[in-house]
């Protein structure tokens, strides 16, 4: 039986490298910055919760596949090792896990990561209405079909390189849809599921229901 363990991922500022500032910004200003700041301490607890777990694994025979991560090898780890340098706590607990034995894998297609980032870069940077409202159009027309071709290529990659008795890890974000793209034969435990997130994400924009975005957050600050 092939194994795969999911786990949703919520960026930190750390994840975000240069546009964070400028995505910080922007979402104190739509949620207010009290609401912002309690979900970053929210997001803190959800890794820690994520990291409590996979410390309770054996990771001698345990396969990574990270969002974002191009390559394998002495190139895949130093980029993780980069990352964890600049605070991101999926780095980190990456980094751990091959510490202990677990392997990583290349996940990504590297040009279609350098079309989002550089699709992102231009709208983060845009300083004029006219140039924000030009990326913006760009970004939405190609968005979907950028994450569509991203979730097959990694749904492919792990088909085709999680064998039989592996058990696969994939930290992958929250609106990515990998998962109907899986084979059937492999068998897939959802360390966070990923609709609560979903949910606890459309709660902190829209302030709605306020008992329910509270109980949401606490189920991923909850352990596991």
């Amino acid at each position: 039986m092939r194994k795969l363990l999911y786990v949703p991922i919520i960026h930190m500022e750390s994840d975000l490298g240069s546009i964070a500032p400028a995505i910080d910004n922007t979402s104190a200003s739509l949620c207010g910055e009290e609401r912002w700041s309690k979900h970053k301490e929210t997001v803190s607890e959800f890794w820690d919760r994520i990291k409590d777990f996979l410390d309770r694994l054996d990771s001698t025979n345990l396969k990574i596949y990270q969002d974002g991560l191009p390559a394998d090898g002495e190139l895949g780890r130093r980029i993780i090792e980069e990352g964890a340098k600049r605070g991101s706590k999926n780095h980190q607990i990456t980094l751990d896990l091959i510490k202990k034995g677990a392997e990583i894998r290349k996940t990504e297609d590297v040009s279609l990561l350098k079309e989002e980032y550089e699709r992102i870069i231009r709208l983060a940077q845009a300083k004029s209405l006219a140039h924000r409202i030009v990326a913006y159009i760009g970004y939405k027309l190609h968005k979907g079909r950028l994450m569509a071709e991203r979730d097959k290529f990694i749904a492919e990659t792990i088909n085709e390189t999680l064998s039989e008795g592996e058990t696969g890890i994939l930290f992958i974000g929250t609106y990515h849809n990998v998962l109907p793209h899986l084979a059937r034969d492999i068998a897939v435990e959802q360390v966070k599921e990923q609709e609560k997130v979903r949910a606890y994400f459309k709660g902190l924009i829209s302030a709605k229901d306020e008992e329910k975005f509270e109980q949401l957050a606490a189920y991923l600050a909850s352990p596991i």
